[in-house]
């Protein structure tokens, strides 16, 4: 199968899909979210979904109420307005990449096979993990390691591939894991690995910007009412996401009212969801799933 959706009853749901409504599945993968969002909708309702990797498009669904946006969803409001949208009943975002990107082997995201350093999720456009690796100096090689990573050891990582790639050009991931082999105590390897890629797959896709442009643009595009429903996979979206959700910012505090009260625009739905037990059991990949529901405050 393509992509396992994760969170799929809970995520759909949170959306609170109205028969007539206009609808995005922002990261359309496999099309699971967004054959469960069709399959709520009437005759007159609308879904659009965002998908950037070519693969996607095999799994274009024959309904004449969708519509695939090949772009990147940081554009929403700018290509939904190409189709004469400007407001939405509810947005979906399943972060991070999709099983059938980890599991094909030549895309290089996986720790799993040897590939070249890729990582792109647009094959088309921006810089490869390969030319992060060779081409970035040590503190910035650092610096996205703990940042996007969350490795303590960042610094001495990237001095391990920077002293590494002077001698000879590391072109597959691995070429990577061997470098850093005897680096990684064995019983950590996985976990490192793992963090090590995370970190400059993110970089590579600008991750972090994406979602902030994304979030950033929710408050004018959802209806009154409107849902937004996001699925995350590591802290680092998680807290953008609930900062965003909490405070309508990234950083900071909002400012109080004379009355010490806050204006934000959106505002939380019900509790943090996380998948249970059960689907945890049939897909591995949801253990680290959070899902957070908003709507227009």
């Amino acid at each position: 199968m393509y992509h396992n959706p994760v969170l799929l009853k809970e995520s759909v749901d949170g959306l609170n899909i109205k028969p007539g409504g206009v609808y995005v599945d922002v990261t359309f993968g496999g099309g699971g979210h967004s054959r469960e969002i069709l399959s709520r909708l009437g005759e007159n309702g609308k879904l659009f979904a965002f998908d950037q990797d070519e693969d996607a498009q095999r799994n274009l669904i024959e309904d004449s109420r969708f519509t695939l946006i090949p772009q990147n969803f940081r554009f929403i409001k700018r290509y939904l307005r190409f189709y004469g949208v400007k407001k939405v009943d509810g947005v979906l975002a399943d972060l991070g990449v999709s099983s059938h990107q980890f599991d094909e082997a030549e895309r290089g995201f996986s720790t799993r096979f040897d590939a070249e350093l890729d990582m792109r999720m647009n094959q088309s456009v921006g810089l490869s993990a390969y030319e992060v690796v060779n081409t970035y100096d040590e503190n910035r090689i650092a610096d996205i390691l703990f940042q996007y990573g969350e490795l303590r050891s960042a610094r001495s990582i990237a001095k391990k591939i920077v002293e590494a790639r002077s001698e000879k050009r590391i072109k597959t991931s691995f070429q990577l894991k061997e470098v850093l082999s005897s680096f990684i105590p064995k019983a950590k390897e996985h976990k490192i690995l793992a963090q090590i890629f995370q970190g400059i797959r993110i970089e590579v896709n600008q991750e972090i910007e994406v979602l902030k442009e994304f979030l950033n643009q929710m408050p004018e595009l959802l209806n009154e009412k409107g849902r937004l429903s996001v699925i995350s996979y590591h802290s680092l979206e998680d807290r953008l996401v609930k900062r965003f959700i909490r405070n309508g910012m990234f950083d900071g505090e909002p400012e109080k009212d004379f009355y010490g009260n806050v204006s934000v625009p959106l505002k939380k739905v019900g509790k943090l969801i996380v998948p249970t037990s059960e689907e945890i059991k049939v897909n591995n990949r949801a253990r680290s799933a959070k899902l957070r529901l908003a709507t227009l405050s």
